[in-house]
């Protein structure tokens, strides 16, 4: 496997806890990120005696905050349908692990982070989780799934509403919308975790292998239309002059001045 700078495996038993470790970087995603989850979940994918997952970020403050945006404020055209392609299908080959994965999300969720949660079957947040996407103050939209996998979890309107503003929702806004199962106190989020997935684990392999394929297909028989156009329009706004405008402001903690080119 990859030598891994930015994840970590911990073993508990029959499962695994992957953390994605850049902490002063609010664990956010860059290519290298993308690529060692692509061959963690992989290495684990061999792994007979493993029963589940529990994906989380490094610190109290953040599970993923993001894509790495002095990562993106390189991206044309070109290299940004590049980066959403392979965001897609490391997240698609989350989404179709045949073991239950779990995201323990502690902090922020925001956009890449966001659309990595959605990525996992379950979804469990300490209290003071933030949950947002903000890509279209940065002139661009969710390019990892995002516009797909979030209406299918907490319906249209409420997924509009999210993409459209940017805004943040809190932890408990999260479990009323359906976007995560339960609320846990930040210090037992781990803890709780493991005994949440747990209660999954005991029941037949095959059994949670075979229903998880079965809720999976029944939702997203036609999903490829839409990867591909999200990824197309991804690709169209990155590199734009409004994009490296709001990747500039947000670097510099100013407000972006966008001119719709």
């Amino acid at each position: 496997m990859t030598e891994l700078e930015y994840l970590s495996i911990e073993k508990d038993g029959d499962i695994s806890i992957v953390t994605i470790d850049r902490e002063e970087k609010l664990n956010s995603l860059n290519s290298r990120v993308l690529q060692e989850l692509g061959a963690v979940f992989t290495e684990l994918s061999r792994e007979d005696n493993l029963r589940g997952v529990i994906l989380t970020g490094k610190g109290r403050k953040s599970f993923v905050a993001g894509a790495d945006l002095e990562e993106l404020a390189h991206f044309n055209k070109q290299s940004g349908r590049d980066q959403s392609r392979e965001g897609q299908r490391v997240f698609a080959q989350i989404e179709n692990f045949s073991k239950p994965v779990l995201a323990a999300i502690n902090g922020y969720a925001l956009g890449g982070g966001c659309e990595l949660a959605l990525a996992c079957h379950l979804r469990v947040a300490s209290k003071d989780a933030r949950f947002g996407f903000p890509e279209v103050g940065l002139g661009i939209i969710p390019g990892f799934g995002g516009t797909v996998r979030l209406s299918r979890i907490v319906g249209f309107g409420r997924a509009i509403e999210m993409v459209l503003t940017g805004d943040m929702i809190t932890a408990e806004k999260a479990e009323r919308f359906g976007l995560v199962s339960r609320v846990l106190e930040t210090d037992e989020l781990l803890s709780q975790s493991k005994d949440f997935l747990a209660s999954i684990t005991r029941h037949s392999p095959q059994a949670i292998q075979r229903a998880i394929q079965s809720l999976y297909f029944a939702r997203d028989a036609r999903d490829i239309e839409a990867f591909i156009m999200e990824n197309d329009l991804f690709g169209q706004l990155s590199g734009t002059e409004d994009m490296k405008e709001g990747v500039s402001a947000f670097l510099e903690k100013r407000k972006p001045v966008f001119k719709g080119v």
